[in-house]
């Protein structure tokens, strides 16, 4: 299993600067793809609901404060990734790379992952609630009719 930062490293590496939201966007989707090609996390950190969508913390502590990011901290490294990990980040990136952040955040928030989690919650209201991979695989495996 890959770590997040070399996940984060590599998405970086392909796309180049982009906003925070984006690239948060595009791990979520990395993990919940690579949950259904390969039936195993891509990464082990969490993804939560917040409210402009889902939000991997411990990759926001690196940025926090920024809205865009024009470089990669010096964590992680896409060198670390299997075969089978990029391929699922290149397949994320070739279908998500082109979306801006924001027709991703709606997306994610038009998806049962993140809006069965934050039900209960008003739309402006912070949220530390979990996006399991379960909602996830189940979610997008659905889609493929895989389940």
């Amino acid at each position: 299993m890959a770590h997040v930062y070399d996940v984060a490293a590599y998405v970086f590496e392909r796309q180049g600067a982009m906003t925070a939201m984006k690239l948060h966007k595009l791990l979520y989707y990395c993990q919940a793809w690579h949950l259904v090609w390969d039936e195993e996390p891509l990464f082990d950190a969490k993804i939560e609901a917040w409210r402009e969508g889902p939000v991997v913390p411990v990759v926001y502590e690196l940025h926090k404060g920024s809205i865009k990011i024009r470089e990669w901290p010096a964590k992680g490294g896409a060198e670390d990734l299997e075969s089978n990990e990029r391929e699922t980040i290149d397949a994320v990136l070739d279908a998500y790379g082109s979306w801006s952040a924001y027709k991703l955040s709606q997306q994610t928030h038009e998806e049962a992952p993140w809006k069965e989690v934050r039900q209960g919650y008003p739309s402006n209201a912070r949220s530390g609630a979990e996006i399991t991979h379960v909602a996830m695989y189940e979610y997008y495996a659905s889609l493929v009719g895989a389940t």
